[in-house]
């Protein structure tokens, strides 16, 4: 049993594990007294932090000018125009006898997913009559929807939280 593996022998292979660079230990050591800083100047010193600083100068994050406002919790909502669904009927993705929800408009390639609620526009022709049930929609396509001999419902869009 001379092979034997003994824990009090055990080791990393040579190169496996690179030991930190302990600066401020000596000239010797190459890192000492400066210990990489370089000499003087703010940089040299603990405590810094410059990031945009600009010598004085106002930082040019500061010189451009902000415009409005974004709205932390705005909704965002998935749109679909009268037009596309109109053409979606004509290729036979949609059945214009069934109600129409995000569901159908989903699986129907028309929107990818709901967001915060569908909304209905109205850009495009609508012949078909539809039963539309989204979160909501324009008063143009309301009234596009209402001339084909549809109905549009307005349900309360899903909880943004």
């Amino acid at each position: 049993m001379e092979n034997d593996m003994r824990l009090n022998q055990l080791r990393d292979n040579d190169g496996a594990a690179k030991l930190r660079t302990r600066v401020g230990r000596g000239i010797g050591s190459g890192k000492g007294k400066t210990g990489g800083r370089g000499v003087k100047g703010q940089k040299s010193r603990s405590g810094v932090a410059i990031k945009g600083f600009e010598g004085g100068q106002m930082p040019l994050h500061m010189r451009l000018p902000k415009r409005g406002f974004n709205k932390p919790n705005r909704k965002s909502w998935a749109e679909v125009n009268v037009g596309r669904i109109e053409k979606a009927i004509a290729e036979g993705k949609i059945d214009a006898k069934k109600p129409i929800n995000a569901e159908v408009l989903i699986a129907a390639g028309l929107v990818r997913r709901e967001l915060d609620g569908i909304r209905l526009l109205a850009k495009g022709e609508l012949k078909s009559k539809l039963d539309v049930t989204v979160a909501g929609a324009s008063k143009a396509a309301i009234e596009a929807v209402e001339k084909a001999g549809g109905k549009v419902t307005v349900a309360v869009a899903k909880a943004a939280e």
